[in-house]
């Protein structure tokens, strides 16, 4: 393509660790438009490799920002980190924040994709167009934020991302911290790295992303920033902006959605002590965020510490059956420094604690997560069960059961016997068990834009599948998920087309969007996943949570959800077995699977 590029670069950086080689390759005009940038390029690179082990030299991680990335469009700071999950084999993927995305687009790329697998563990520096490879034995085995500091000392601006012990030692559940303070958690992505001996990669660039229309652009800004003021969920007296995500505690114990108890109830009493406006009476938080953001919905204590958000809140207290804010406050930097995802270790921790019935102290706890990323400690051994992840550790003893799990993906904090969307959309996640695929929160619970009836499956098949789409296009924008509380892809879509010059609906984005999430499926077929994995753990159909007199919460009804499952199946093209049907593969233009022509 000839001419400026406005929104993307049109280049992308593959690396491969093996060789010390590196290319700066062009990013075809057709593969910008069809799968805009984030998580749509992440799947579209991961395409041709994602049937591969995970620890293959083949196997791409890979980082991706979009056409809004560097732009003055609220909240599109982000990148997408994606792979093949080494947790539960399927895809693996995480938004993140700081300035990765930025640093990368600055530096001239729409994505990195690193390949191959360093002998010895090592860096990746990027400064524009120079790439060097460096030797980072000497960062092995420290906690994140040393590892910080020391790259800060002769790399003081720009973004560092890296892993931690955790990745090193074969934590199924590692992550990757940005910026000391943001972090890629889920699905252990954290591990891939670790598996190609990639300790951390520092990005700095100095271009800037062309915008088309900055008049049009600046008119779409001011909507969306109108729109995100008058939220009460992101900018209200107890919203997002004054106490982060946290804010979602006190309303998920009063829904009797709290996860208490690996699950086993949906209420817990101490709750209203441990709350979000506790944790700012104790801890006087710094609000912080991403770049360009105007919620800056991150808190960090007086003496540095990050609080924890709304999952790891709920996971270290109700979950584990915890009610010491300290105790919480430590495990959560404790994940942070080690590099594991708060989370899977929570889950995995409740876990363990229902098979065997035992009572934790704020010492077991720390010493278990210390195990789990270090396989060092007092509790090494167990620790090293314990971070294969909860459900290889449930099945290893028998109690399948007791995994709070989809697809091998642990749960996040919001109990799905108290929101049927909900429910349906963790079971038909490509990710596993993850609410962000399709946040039906917003509307079973915050009631935005019009509530729906929680407890009912009546029209959430279409509305799952719907907010899944818009929420693939937003990831590959992309932008944070939050915003949307308030905005929508009608003020995003008058922000794409301002930026990039090409016209565009929010009807176009859901279409991308719609591609997007067949591609995940399709990558996921191809490894086997099927309607057995578009599933919930059996004690969601046979327990009751802990409702009140006047708030019931029974088991889910198993045959409507089946049906509200084979609704689903219907509306996003699939057949009764939860696979792509050809006919739907070809409507959304990506490629039928090589090895199934062949079958």
């Amino acid at each position: 393509m000839t001419g400026q590029l406005f929104g993307w670069t049109g280049r992308y950086l593959r690396v491969d660790l093996s060789t010390g080689a590196s290319e700066n390759l062009p990013l075809p005009e057709d593969i910008r438009q069809t799968f805009l940038g984030g998580r749509g390029l992440g799947g579209f690179f991961l395409r041709d490799f994602a049937t591969l082990p995970c620890d293959h030299p083949d196997m791409p991680l890979i980082i991706a920002s979009g056409p809004l990335t560097g732009t003055n469009s609220p909240a599109s700071s982000r990148c997408h980190i994606m792979s093949r999950s080494p947790l539960t084999g399927a895809i693996g993927d995480a938004s993140v924040g700081g300035r990765l995305g930025l640093e990368l687009k600055h530096a001239g790329y729409d994505a990195l994709v690193v390949t191959g697998q360093a002998n010895t563990p090592c860096g990746i520096e990027i400064d524009d167009h120079e790439v060097r490879f460096t030797d980072a034995t000497n960062l092995t085995g420290l906690p994140t934020p040393d590892v910080f500091a020391k790259l800060r000392a002769h790399r003081p601006t720009g973004c560092i991302a890296t892993t931690g012990p955790a990745a090193e030692n074969g934590c199924r559940f590692a992550s990757i911290m940005v910026d000391t303070y943001h972090s890629a958690a889920r699905c252990g992505l954290g591990l891939v790295a670790g598996l190609k001996n990639l300790k951390y990669i520092a990005v700095r660039g100095t271009g800037a992303t062309q915008v088309a229309d900055p008049a049009g652009l600046a008119a779409a800004v001011e909507d969306i920033e109108r729109l995100a003021n008058a939220s009460p969920a992101l900018m209200g007296q107890h919203g997002f902006a004054r106490y982060g995500t946290g804010s979602l505690y006190d309303l998920m114990d009063s829904r009797r959605m709290m996860p208490t108890d690996n699950f086993a109830r949906t209420h817990f009493p101490p709750a209203p002590g441990i709350n979000a406006y506790a944790y700012a009476q104790r801890y006087h938080p710094v609000r912080r965020g991403c770049p360009g953001c105007l919620v800056q919905c991150k808190g960090l204590s007086g003496d540095g510490r990050p609080l924890p958000e709304y999952e790891a809140m709920s996971h270290f207290t109700a979950l584990i059956g915890n009610e010491m804010i300290e105790l919480a406050m430590r495990a959560t930097d404790f994940c942070a420094c080690l590099g594991l995802d708060p989370v899977s270790a929570a889950s995995t921790l409740a876990c363990h604690r229902e098979r065997t019935g035992e009572d934790y102290g704020p010492d077991r706890v720390l010493a278990l997560l210390l195990g789990m990323a270090t396989s060092q400690g007092p509790e090494a051994e167990l620790g090293r069960e314990l971070g294969q992840g909860a459900a290889s550790y449930a099945a290893s003893h028998g109690r399948p059961d007791l995994a709070m799990s989809v697809k091998g993906l642990d749960l996040p904090a919001y109990d799905p016997r108290g929101a049927y969307g909900l429910a349906l959309s963790y079971a038909v996640s490509t990710q596993g068990g993850s609410h962000l695929r399709a946040n039906p929160l917003s509307h079973e619970v915050l009631r935005k834009p019009v509530a729906t009836d929680r407890f009912s499956f009546s029209g959430k098949a279409r509305s799952i599948k719907s907010a899944e789409d818009m929420l693939a296009a937003a990831d590959s924008l992309p932008i944070c998920r939050h915003l949307l509380l308030a905005a929508s892809l009608e003020e995003y879509a008058k922000a794409f087309a301002a930026v990039t010059g090409l016209p565009a609906t929010a009807g176009d984005l859901l279409l991308a969007g719609e591609r997007i999430c067949m591609q995940e499926r399709l990558l996921n077929a191809q490894n086997g996943f099927t309607a057995k994995d578009d599933d919930l753990p059996q004690r969601f159909f046979t327990e009751s949570g802990s409702g009140a007199p006047d708030l019931p919460v029974p088991p889910i009804p198993r045959q409507d959800f089946l049906a509200a499952r084979a609704a689903y199946y219907r509306i996003r093209g699939l057949d009764l077995n939860g696979l792509p049907t050809r006919d739907t593969v070809q409507r959304l233009g990506l490629p039928w699977p090589k090895q199934w022509e062949r079958a």
